[in-house]
């Protein structure tokens, strides 16, 4: 998950998000959609200058503004995309659109998860190529990940499910990937606390080094300090404000990145990780 990243999906803040109304969508008081549609450009163009070829997933006027997020509504593997079912309701049409640009895209699809089966992206982390940790909490179930394991042990793939905690309720989003981002394949920056206790042990025992990320900075970011997008191993976006987190990740020999993403990020509960779908690393 932190290889060099050469293709990816994204979706234009400004397409998604330009009626989108907070109340509705959960977005904290600080969203407004002309400040995140800058933001999310300003993310576009330090993903374009890392080398990465970006995809759009549509600029259609379709009033589903998490569809910005695209890391949720499926996942990539070596054998093509899965179609995910996603947790949350308003989200539910999201997944029909990455089947199309995959389709578009001539990049084959391994299979769909089926209702009552759910599963988003960010509850997904690949520890190596054949182990896929899954988080178990409000927007992923036991059949989701059932399905999931159906689909990739017969290429060989474990899939295990980690167990979340509640965290701030049913509404708000913890995904696993809101407690972890990987920043090489041996180096991930955690919050320690919130990690299911049998997922940080499979990572130390595979001897992956975990960085801290800082406490206060978590708490006062609702997790997204944490949420990193490594565009080559030890190459890192982050959302700016964050400096002893950043610090952390430097002094692991991380070079660190950083856009303003109040209006994107911070008040819509999803990082630069949740707003890209890598669909090719290296």
């Amino acid at each position: 998950m932190a290889g060099p990243l050469k293709r990816v999906l994204m979706r234009s803040a400004a397409s998604a998000m330009r009626h989108a109304r907070a109340q509705e969508w959960h977005y904290g008081p600080g969203f407004d959609p002309q400040k995140a549609a800058a933001q999310h450009e300003q993310l576009t163009g330090m993903v374009a200058a890392s080398g990465a070829e970006i995809e759009w997933l549509t600029d259609a006027d379709d009033g589903l503004a998490d569809s910005v997020f695209t890391h949720d509504p499926s996942l990539m593997t070596d054998h093509g995309a899965i179609i995910l079912s996603m947790g949350k309701a308003l989200r539910r049409a999201e997944p029909g659109l990455h089947e199309a640009a995959y389709k578009r895209m001539g990049i084959p699809i391994l299979g769909r998860l089926e209702s009552p089966g759910q599963v988003e992206g960010g509850d997904c982390v690949w520890v190596d190529a054949n182990t896929l940790a899954v988080g178990r909490g409000v927007r992923t179930n036991q059949d989701g990940i059932q399905q999931l394991s159906n689909l990739l042990s017969p290429k060989g793939i474990s899939v295990f499910g980690f167990d979340l905690p509640l965290w701030h309720g049913e509404e708000a989003c913890l995904h696993l990937m809101s407690v972890i981002s990987p920043l090489a394949d041996d180096l991930a920056l955690v919050y320690a606390p919130l990690l299911p206790a049998a997922f940080y042990q499979l990572l130390r025992g595979r001897g992956i080094k975990l960085v801290e990320g800082d406490a206060d900075e978590f708490f006062a970011s609702n997790g997204l300090s944490l949420n990193v997008l490594p565009t080559a191993p030890r190459q890192v976006i982050a959302v700016a404000g964050f400096r002893r987190t950043a610090a952390a990740m430097q002094a692991a020999g991380c070079a660190v990145s950083t856009f303003e993403a109040d209006a994107l990020c911070i008040a819509c509960e999803g990082g630069p990780t949740c707003l890209t779908r890598p669909m090719l690393r290296q």
